[in-house]
């Protein structure tokens, strides 16, 4: 009897001989949710069943048991793996009569969904017009400004900023350094209002700050007209604590420093506000 031992999967037969019927079981091992398996059967058909370590073995020791398959007729069988765990296989003729040969293989899991990162143009609500910013009483205005986390600053918002100036643009970054007790919208809005382009650093720190999903959605974005009007930058913080923290951020035009770099970024914002694209 012949078995495939293909990819990283050790996958093992075994025959039982004994007064009961004969049976053939594949030891799978650990499997992930979703993963197939692939039973192929040369000659009559026969009961296959996948079944995970508590239900093989009621099914070795004749008691009740719960398996995915049933007869098969036709070859291959596909079976997809419910949960995570480990998994046999096994194939016999129980109340059938003839002979079969089968080989047990595990498909390879699909490669992650390729994500293209929405372009910053797309979203033209982030890009405030030159003539809609309003001076700050020093009578300045700038390109860009950073909100972040104190302990955000030495790892990204410092060189950020440095890569923005050196781009050639305008950025205010110290005194958007947001800590316990701040208000998160006053500061925010004050520097919407004298700048043209806003970011927002958004990491485990600055979660920890106590402001909640509600607050920081409004400020990316405009509660009455819905547009997006701050890019978040997510900085040491996976993909499920952004939508266990906000589904609706999760969906929002955002960079990632663990796959986009500090370079990317920055020649993104800068084409967009000096037309450069």
């Amino acid at each position: 009897m012949t078995i495939s031992t293909g990819f990283s999967w050790c996958i093992r037969e075994r025959e039982r001989m004994a007064t009961k019927p004969q049976f053939t079981y594949y030891d799978l091992h650990n499997l992930k949710k979703g993963q197939v398996v692939v039973v192929s059967l040369k000659g009559s058909a026969a009961n296959v069943r996948l079944m995970d370590t508590a239900n093989f073995n009621a099914y070795r020791n004749g008691r009740k048991h719960r398996y995915i398959g049933g007869l098969a007729k036709r070859s291959p069988v596909r079976l997809a793996v419910p949960h995570g765990g480990h998994w046999y296989v096994t194939v016999d003729l129980f109340g059938l009569r003839g002979q079969v040969r089968s080989n047990v293989s595990v498909e390879p899991m699909p490669l992650p969904t390729i994500k293209q990162n929405a372009p910053l143009s797309s979203v033209p609500s982030l890009v405030k017009d030159e003539a809609a910013v309003v001076p700050d009483e020093n009578g300045k205005t700038y390109d860009v400004f950073i909100s972040h986390a104190s302990e955000d600053k030495d790892a990204v918002a410092r060189p950020l900023a440095k890569a923005l100036e050196t781009a050639g643009l305008t950025v205010w970054y110290d005194e958007f350094e947001l800590r316990i007790g701040d208000s998160l919208r006053r500061k925010i809005d004050y520097g919407l209002a004298h700048s043209r382009f806003g970011i927002v650093i958004i990491s485990r720190d600055f979660i920890k700050k106590g402001w909640t999903n509600y607050e920081l959605d409004g400020i990316v974005t405009r509660t009455v007209s819905g547009e997006q009007v701050m890019l978040p930058i997510w900085h040491n913080i996976t993909k499920d604590e952004v939508i266990a923290y906000s589904p609706t951020l999760a969906d929002k035009v955002a960079r990632n420093t663990e796959t986009d770099s500090i370079e990317d970024i920055v020649h993104e914002i800068a084409a967009i506000i000096l037309g450069d694209e």
